[in-house]
């Protein structure tokens, strides 16, 4: 599928992940910061924590590849409703869609159906994972998904580049939430959304472990730190949040 001018600046972001593919021990981005650490304080690790907060909040620990299988299970139909979250984002036809912590890419085909004249950008961390998705684009011949092997602190996606960005309980994970957030809302065009769901870190109820749930307004204070605008909550989820934000 050729590319109109106005997406031609992602394809320095293709090439990287391309290089990342082929040569495994080439970084995808740039290390953070030397100044990146005055947004941070370390202390001792809970059990499902890293030791790491962030705004008061500690930082989860990360999700290893070896767990894809469960982001597959065939449970998450009724549990994630995958298909009713796209539907609630209300995507035009050729809107281009960032899929940030994308893991095998369980939402990311999904959203690329939605967008048939537009483009899905697979963002994940770990080399792995985006092996998983490149396989299955070229296995279902998806021309418009691109995976995108991102750093710690940076997704990895051009200025001004997609019109909303999907996380999946992925956000809490974040080494470096305030970098990796304020170059998404970098990446969003003017008036773009950004779709955030994690399970309810208000309700005990949920068989979850902490340091893998949000509360909304938490969630509320860490989106504003970063340039974002709350627009609305959506109850439809069983035991998720959906919160939408928006660039001004």
């Amino acid at each position: 599928m050729a590319l109109p001018a106005s997406r031609l600046s992602t394809w320095p972001t293709v090439l990287t992940v391309l290089a990342g593919l082929l040569l495994p021990g080439l970084p995808s981005a740039e290390a953070p910061a030397a100044g990146t650490a005055t947004h941070y304080v370390e202390r001792a690790a809970s059990r499902d924590g890293t030791g790491r907060f962030y705004m008061g909040r500690e930082i989860g620990r990360v999700m290893a590849h070896d767990a894809a299988p469960w982001l597959e299970r065939p449970s998450r139909v009724h549990e994630d409703l995958p298909d009713r979250v796209i539907d609630e984002m209300e995507l035009a036809r050729d809107a281009e869609v960032a899929d940030v912590g994308a893991g095998t890419g369980y939402f990311t085909f999904r959203l690329a159906e939605r967008v048939p004249e537009g483009r899905v950008y697979a963002v994940d961390i770990q080399p792995e994972m985006i092996e998983i998705i490149q396989r299955r684009v070229q296995a279902h011949g998806v021309a418009n998904v691109l995976p995108i092997l991102a750093g710690e602190a940076d997704p990895g996606l051009a200025p001004e580049s997609v019109d909303a960005v999907l996380l999946v309980d992925a956000y809490h994970e974040f080494s470096y939430p305030f970098e990796v957030m304020t170059a998404v809302v970098r990446a969003l065009r003017p008036g773009g959304r950004l779709f955030l769901i994690e399970y309810r870190g208000e309700d005990p109820r949920l068989l979850v472990r902490p340091r893998h749930k949000l509360t909304e307004a938490q969630a509320r204070r860490e989106m504003a730190a970063i340039g974002l605008r709350w627009r609305e909550a959506r109850g439809f989820l069983p035991g998720q949040h959906f919160l939408v934000f928006e660039k001004p």
